[in-house]
């Protein structure tokens, strides 16, 4: 039986790198598009993987990836949060994903894996989760990286209903797991450790397993519906419980002190104003700040039912991603 290759951008992130170990644990053969200033990334040492260095910027360097490829989950993008407004991000977002939108085309790609975000879709409460029926909000947060998700999501679908193109979207919510070099999502359980979180906003958010993610989307090659969306997330949470929950994981001491949403959200405008003043990347801004006060609820039933969505507890990844950190010298 010839063996089925499968070619993932973004491969170095904390996604890429666990759908990377889970496509060759199903006996793919796997291809990554890194960068070319990318080398060998950390997470990635030692795998056994096709390299294809280039940028998803450049038409030329995105079909030679694809090309001879069974199957393509794109999931390189950036996540930039300040500058709030920034051309790059659109370019790497929007424009990127329609060089891959075209080769996956060229080459007669059998399916492509979009990995967009759950932001994508309306947030909703405890009682009501937001589910792929619901509406774009997020635009009220003005920033380019959500526009311009929702856009890349949006160009996708397009091309299913006129071109033909067979593919699916995958909307993650917050992944928390190992080999998360940047770190990007780790970096709250780091600060944790550190006691670098002075206090919680009255928010909360929607957890998943980074492993649990990665099982989703490569279940999606066989079961994911022809332009179809599946939110994937587990555990709705408020920042207080998600810190109690973290803390006593990694033996920490979960901040105490709630922040009023009037005091976050001006502690978070005056941020980016010296932040813009004085030259340096701000850890809260004000779109941030409005974020950490409001309740991003969802549901992912439709991916449970339909792409075998599992439910690791969330403690586990918490554990998981801690342990990589530690024994690569991120926590001393």
């Amino acid at each position: 039986m010839k063996q089925k290759k499968v070619l993932i951008t973004g491969a170095d992130g904390v996604l890429g790198s666990n759908l990377v170990r889970e496509f060759l644990s199903r006996d793919y053969e796997v291809s990554v598009l890194l960068l070319p200033e990318s080398g060998e990334p950390l997470t990635l040492k030692g795998l056994a993987l096709n390299y294809f260095y280039g940028n998803i910027l450049e038409p030329a360097d995105v079909s030679a990836a694809v090309e001879g490829h069974d199957f393509v989950v794109h999931g390189a993008a950036s996540t930039i949060v300040y500058p709030a407004r920034l051309e790059l991000i659109k370019k790497v977002n929007i424009d990127g994903t329609q060089n891959m939108i075209d080769a996956v085309l060229k080459h007669k790609v059998t399916k492509l894996i979009h990995v967009g975000t759950a932001n994508s879709f309306g947030y909703g409460c405890k009682e009501n989760p937001g589910d792929e029926t619901n509406s774009y909000k997020a635009h009220i947060y003005g920033l380019d990286y959500m526009d311009s998700k929702k856009k890349a999501q949006d160009l996708v679908l397009d091309a299913v209903a006129t071109d033909g193109l067979n593919a699916v979207i995958v909307n993650p919510t917050f992944m928390i797991g190992p080999y998360d070099s940047k770190p990007s999502s780790g970096s709250m359980i780091i600060a944790l450790k550190n006691g670098k979180i002075p206090g919680y906003t009255p928010g909360a958010k929607n957890y998943i397993a980074v492993k649990d993610a990665a099982v989703a989307i490569a279940n999606a090659i066989e079961l994911g519906r022809q332009g179809e969306c599946y939110i994937l997330g587990n555990y709705n949470m408020s920042y207080k419980t998600a810190f109690r929950i973290f803390a006593n994981v990694i033996g920490a001491k979960p901040p105490k002190r709630k922040f009023s949403s009037t005091a976050v959200t001006l502690y978070g405008a005056f941020n980016s104003i010296f932040a813009k003043a004085f030259n340096y990347t701000p850890s809260v801004t004000k779109e941030l700040a409005k974020i950490s006060c409001e309740h991003h609820y969802y549901s992912s039933e439709k991916a449970k039912k339909e792409l075998k969505l599992p439910a690791t507890p969330i403690e586990v990844a918490v554990k998981e991603c801690y342990d990589w950190f530690k024994q690569n010298n991120y926590i001393n």
